[in-house]
């Protein structure tokens, strides 16, 4: 097989590699969500309840393969460009800093969100503020964290953080370290700027529900949206807008 050859079969395995993640963790995702849809029991009962051990640490896997699902889609352009820096700097005789440890990075960032998340969605059930383990939170609190992520979408820290997350090439071309440790300690820079990018929407998933998959979808979608649309910014800004509408609605009705 010639370079150029092995150069297009190593993209279809780094792509093939992120389809595969992507549709393991929705598959899993969705499957929670169908069978919270029928569940009876402590999980679904709107009262105060102690978590177990067995609780927490299921909810923790819930959010971390929820994450997952929701941020390899927007994270895989970023990805196939890292890639292609890297085999040009292998033309070039540099030293190998592999795609699976850059992805690695990136996703060892949401897993520590998974489990604040976590800790989030226990405080909130544990004191009657839920509707359920896997709910949402009444009508009040939800029109604060509505207005809380529509206004976080004109501050300076959303634009920079979503700058960066719209310009993955910058990013490379200035932080670029070798070896494995340095291609997981890119993925641990790159996670948290996307993190920075997309916190407060993940946590609106408590005001439409942790487990309410078409609002799951629809959070996938504009995350993806903003970081690759053309001009995504102006997206961001006008999502920001009905948030804050959407939340004052809900918090005078409420």
């Amino acid at each position: 097989m010639t370079y150029q050859g092995t150069l297009k079969r190593d993209r279809r395995l780094v792509l093939g590699a992120m389809v595969a993640l992507a549709t393991l963790a929705w598959t899993y995702t969705i499957y929670l969500g169908i069978q919270h849809s029928s569940m009876t029991g402590a999980m679904a009962m709107p009262t105060m309840l102690q978590w177990s051990v067995a609780d927490g640490l299921f909810m923790f896997i819930m959010w971390a393969v929820m994450m997952f699902a929701m941020m390899l889609p927007s994270v895989t352009p970023a990805v196939m460009i890292f890639g292609r820096v890297r085999e040009k700097r292998r033309e070039k005789g540099r030293l190998y800093a592999p795609t699976g440890a850059f992805v690695a990075g990136y996703l060892l960032v949401w897993v520590g969100f998974s489990l604040l998340a976590t800790t989030a969605n226990w405080t909130l059930h544990t004191d009657g503020s839920m509707t359920s383990m896997m709910g949402k939170v009444g009508a009040e609190t939800g029109g604060l964290f509505l207005v809380a992520a529509g206004v976080f979408q004109w501050t300076p820290l959303k634009n920079a953080c979503l700058e960066h997350c719209r310009s993955p090439m910058s990013f490379l071309m200035q932080h670029w370290r070798e070896r494995s440790s340095g291609a997981i300690l890119m993925g641990l820079h790159h996670g948290i700027y996307c993190l920075g990018c997309c916190w407060l929407l993940m946590l609106l998933l408590f005001v439409l529900g942790v487990m309410n998959l078409p609002w799951v979808a629809v959070l996938t979608i504009i995350v993806l949206a903003e970081k690759t649309m053309p001009r995504g910014e102006i997206l961001s800004r006008g999502l920001g807008i009905l948030l804050i509408a959407w939340g004052s609605w809900l918090i005078v009705a409420g």
